[in-house]
């Protein structure tokens, strides 16, 4: 059966760099992954991304020149997949590339119930596809958010029909979950039919807390969480959040999840120990996570975890402690390894725009329809 060469690059909410896969992919869709290389970020570019989340001086300048930086990080990732496998830029189809989120405001702001006009918000992402395309010499595919946004839906979560294809089972209810910055959640039905949607909070704010007092960039295997005592009352706090109640179709972000919204829960507890507040923020992901596949996904005997979540053993621990009766495994159990399955997405993502196949999901995103997603910036 014929089949092409992709490369999907991806850099999430966790800030922590860009992830490229080489991925081989079949006329039916079917993929095998060749070929993966991360680039991290480096300190000072992490703290650019961040400020962006926010408003402040001269923002759209930032904005314009972390995006041809990013652009840079990703020519260089391609590079490196390129230079593991011996192959030359004109031996790949096309790369799909996510960009850098640092906004995410869908159906907000510009609705006008008067003139019967929907909010359709924003979402973005920082990238220069067209630098992009000249570094690597690669047909390059982006901006896959915007058109379901068009659409009236919520621009994410944009992996669910890619976890059907990977993670489904025939006959079986799964759930697969990304555990990135922001979690995730796909419910791959017995039937055939997919959900999705964001759980909100994922690793940001515990890799925040622990840079913060242990100059780390992220509590490796979640070894001084594990340490800590969580503390009922900051948990109860967390869990307060409205957007943990709300009602699929949803998604959220560092909009909403970031350390400014950590302080103001944080205000009546100045007395707990950094590492107990590390128990806690770990403990809430953990059931924010499960509360959703308890809610939503009650079918599920299986959750597929992926993501830099799946890296951490406390909370996978955790979750798996919230969730008796269902086997809580990594997607390197599937085949494919945590760090690659978004960056595999994306060169997914980027096979079916070239075939104006559609690739989002009504009953994901909320939209009024599937829709093809990206934009073509030729090489």
């Amino acid at each position: 059966m014929p089949s092409r060469l992709y490369i999907g690059l991806m850099s999430g909410t966790s800030l922590d760099g860009v992830d490229g896969v080489l991925a081989r992919i079949h006329e039916n869709g079917q993929m095998k992954v060749e070929g993966h290389a991360f680039r991290p970020f480096d300190a000072p570019f992490r703290e650019t991304l961040l400020a962006l989340n926010q408003s402040g001086p001269d923002e759209l300048h930032r904005a314009a020149l972390a995006g041809n930086q990013v652009s840079r990080h990703y020519a260089q990732v391609v590079g490196d997949l390129l230079a593991q496998t011996s192959l030359k830029p004109q031996d790949i189809t096309a790369v799909g590339a996510h960009g850098q989120t640092v906004r995410h405001r869908p159906l907000e702001f510009d609705g006008d119930l008067a003139a019967q006009q929907a909010a359709v918000g924003y979402t973005i992402q920082l990238i220069n596809a067209a630098l992009l395309a000249e570094l690597t010499d690669i047909d390059v595919v982006a901006d896959f958010r915007n058109r379901d946004l068009a659409a009236g839906g919520q621009g994410a979560p944009l992996v669910p029909a890619f976890h059907q294809g990977v993670f489904g089972l025939p006959g079986q209810c799964v759930a697969a979950m990304n555990i990135g910055g922001i979690s995730n959640i796909s419910v791959l039905h017995a039937d055939g039919s997919v959900q999705g949607w964001d759980c909100g909070p994922g690793n940001a704010l515990m890799d925040f807390w622990c840079q913060q007092h242990t100059g780390q960039a992220f509590d490796r295997d979640g070894a001084w969480a594990a340490t800590g005592t969580v503390h009922a009352d900051l948990l109860h706090s967390l869990l307060s959040e409205d957007f943990l109640r709300r009602v699929p179709p949803k998604s959220t972000g560092r909009d909403l999840f970031n350390p400014a919204w950590l302080e103001q829960h944080l205000r009546a507890f100045d007395k707990l120990s950094a590492v107990d507040v590390q128990a806690t923020l770990t403990e809430f992901t953990a059931l924010a996570c499960a509360m959703d596949v308890s809610v939503h996904a009650a079918k599920a005997q299986r959750l597929i975890v992926c993501g830099g979540g799946a890296l951490n053993g406390h909370l996978m621990r955790r979750l798996a402690a919230h969730l008796p009766g269902v086997d809580v495994v990594s997607s390197e159990e599937r085949g494919l390894p945590p760090l690659q399955v978004e960056a595999a997405a994306f060169a997914w993502l980027a096979f079916k725009a070239l075939r104006r196949e559609t690739a989002s999901l009504k009953s994901v995103t909320g939209a009024r329809g599937a829709r093809v997603l990206g934009a073509l910036y030729p090489r």
